[in-house]
């Protein structure tokens, strides 16, 4: 049996093409809805299953292709994050025979596969994980400088094989050790769920994220884009519900939080302290926002402004946090950022032994302030007029 599955998520697809697969269905999968058609016009699926809201052609224009251009009664199948009733009812008006909501599980789809179309008669073991596809595709750039000894391989595996529409770029800054070595190994087999992003010279955790983050930004099904600790000291756990609030808001940036909260397991397990009230009180000052926790490694983006947070060079090398906070003010002006902007606490945060930030490179963080101070002092928003008037009608 024939399946072909059309979404423009290649996230979305591999995951369910793989289950499919193991259930002993030749399965087909197509990001681009044209192709798509040209496919199912050579090779006549028993099913397809198509996504909505797709560029250029939704799915529901491949409903109305299948039924009315070619008079088939081939079945389709409708997966995809628009719950609006209209929409689903229009879809069974046009001929579909099922309509799958995102997220759900791949035991659930592959249940309904086999109720419309049965199953193959093969006898073939498939994996226990209930993986789920999720409605959204995203990007976390890993920045590494020498974490051969500290990178938890087995934590990133486990987690992008449990939960569809990751994808890990791990950058390698110039690492002297083997990280590079240990990097490919990781990704080795799941290239289409990790890139290795190379910097030959150490440039800094800075310029690691902004070059991974510019990276990652190419890939057009990803919808948001990130940054976490290759300790994971923000575990991915918790990195997933700052993405479930972006995608719940209309918040551009969701920023983690290490201050304590209650029920809230926040831990230090090294001399080094969260940078102190005094440092915090400058940020506040320059940013003129009240951000209780600026630097957390942990953060999400709405793709549209990451070309604004990260097109230019950072001016210091460990609190880049705070320029992007302040580009983004100085982009849409104080006020509209300050509402696209959510600071959320972190359920556990755990300091890793092995920090590369002394005490010592603490304390240089208070001159990096000013130098940041300096460099964006009287710079203004560089929105367009029209751009402007968009803005106040949100």
């Amino acid at each position: 049996m024939k399946i072909l599955a059309i979404d423009d998520q290649q996230l979305v697809l591999l995951p369910l093409q793989k289950r499919l697969q193991e259930l002993g269905y030749e399965v087909i999968i197509e990001t681009n809805a044209y192709a798509g058609i040209s496919i199912y016009n050579n090779e006549n699926p028993d099913l397809v299953i198509v996504d909505v809201n797709m560029p250029n052609v939704s799915g529901l224009d491949i409903v109305k292709y299948i039924r009315n251009s070619k008079k088939s009664n081939t079945p389709v199948m409708v997966l995809s994050g628009n719950t609006k009733d209209n929409v689903i009812t229009h879809g069974f008006e046009l001929g579909i025979n099922d309509y799958m909501k995102k997220p759900l599980s791949l035991n659930e789809i592959s249940a309904r596969v086999k109720r419309l179309i049965g199953a193959p008669k093969v006898d073939i073991a498939i994996s226990n994980n209930n993986v789920m596809i999720q409605e959204r595709c995203v990007g976390v750039v890993i920045p590494c400088y020498n974490e051969e000894e500290r990178l938890l391989s087995d934590e990133f595996i486990s987690y992008i094989n449990k939960n569809s529409g990751y994808h890990l770029c791990f950058v390698n800054d110039g690492s002297t050790d083997k990280t590079l070595e240990v990097l490919k190994g990781l990704q080795k087999g799941r290239e289409n769920f990790i890139t290795v992003y190379d910097c030959e010279k150490n440039g800094g955790k800075a310029e690691a994220v902004r070059l991974g983050m510019l990276h990652m930004a190419k890939k057009e099904d990803l919808d948001y884009i990130g940054f976490l600790d290759a300790d994971l000291s923000t575990d991915l756990a918790d990195f997933d519900d700052l993405v479930k609030t972006i995608e719940t808001s209309d918040y551009k940036i969701v920023s983690g939080s290490r201050i304590s909260r209650m029920g809230a397991n926040i831990t230090k397990e090294s001399a080094r302290k969260i940078i102190s009230l005094t440092i915090n009180f400058i940020i506040r000052k320059i940013l003129k926002m009240e951000f209780k926790d600026t630097q957390c490694g942990a953060k999400i983006f709405h793709k549209d402004v990451i070309n604004i947070a990260f097109r230019e060079k950072f001016v210091t090398q460990w609190i880049f946090d705070v320029e992007i906070f302040k580009r983004m003010s100085i982009y849409y002006g104080l006020k509209k950022a300050k509402a696209m902007l959510c600071e959320q606490p972190l359920k556990r945060w755990v300091h890793a032994d092995g920090s590369k930030l002394s005490m010592k490179d603490s304390v240089k963080i208070v001159g990096q302030l000013v130098q940041i101070a300096w460099v964006y002092r009287g710079k203004k928003s560089k929105l367009t007029a029209f751009e402007t008037k968009e803005l106040k009608m949100i």
